[in-house]
């Protein structure tokens, strides 16, 4: 398995923490030169410095078309194109409808859904000239729908017919597009969550338990790997057979 991503090139948004961090470390682990991106430039330094000398850091803001055009050009001179790309970055602005304001909504809208569209269009002139281009998109079971985020469903469900799309338009340039979608996985973005709201999550889950952002890393670099060549248009759940609506 350790060759599978030998002298590959990928970028992962996000990847200051959770899964991000997790997806390039296994990527690293395996051979490949990681550009780690984030809006959280520090945290992308010191993922970028776990991972070695060949990974370089990359600040990014997903949902401006600028940043992504700067982040493009960086990663074409750091790393002199690009294999495949992980769209992971992600925030959340919980709320119940009633109540969530414009910005909350259209917050998630842009750093889920805007952001994995103009990564999927800025990177996919590099990825085309790879040969063996893959993008992984992160979506969720909440798309299903989730109490208190109809801005996250909504922007997790569009993130899937996303990926169904660009994996139609980019296969003529033997461009593979699939999505991952983890339920609930303990990483940065759930610390704030009561226990009791946990414990309720983890009841609701096959496994009886939260993922690990490892787990959940394993499933993007598989679908990122030669192994899964034959592999498009897909939406893999991740998610100890969470129970939904």
């Amino acid at each position: 398995m350790a060759s599978d991503h030998e002298g590959r090139r990928y970028l992962v948004t996000g990847g200051a923490s959770g899964i991000g961090r997790a997806t390039a470390l296994v990527l690293a682990a395996r051979g490949a030169r990681v550009a780690v991106a984030d809006l959280d430039d520090a945290g992308a330094r010191r993922t970028a410095a776990e991972l070695g000398p060949d990974a370089v850091a990359v600040p990014l803001d997903v949902a401006r078309r600028e940043s992504w055009e700067a982040a493009s050009a960086r990663v074409e001179q750091a790393l002199g194109g690009i294999d495949g790309l992980v769209n992971n970055a992600g925030i959340t602005r919980d709320r119940t409808m009633a109540r969530m304001t414009d910005a909350e909504w259209q917050q998630v809208i842009d750093v889920h859904l805007r952001g994995s569209w103009l990564g999927c269009q800025s990177m996919g002139p590099l990825l085309a000239g790879s040969g063996s281009g893959a993008i992984v998109n992160i979506s969720s079971s909440g798309r299903h729908g989730s109490f208190g985020q109809t801005n996250y469903a909504a922007a997790k469900a569009g993130v899937v017919g996303l990926t169904k799309t660009v994996a139609l338009e980019l296969a003529r340039s033997g461009v593979r597009c699939n999505a991952v979608a983890p339920g609930a996985v303990d990483t940065p973005m759930i610390q704030d969550v009561p226990e009791r709201v946990r414990a309720h999550w983890a009841e609701t889950i096959t496994l009886g338990r939260l993922g690990r952002p490892e787990e959940i890393a394993e499933a993007v670099a598989f679908l990122l790997s030669p192994a899964a060549s034959y592999i498009t248009a897909q939406i893999i759940d991740v998610n100890g057979g969470e129970l939904h609506l």
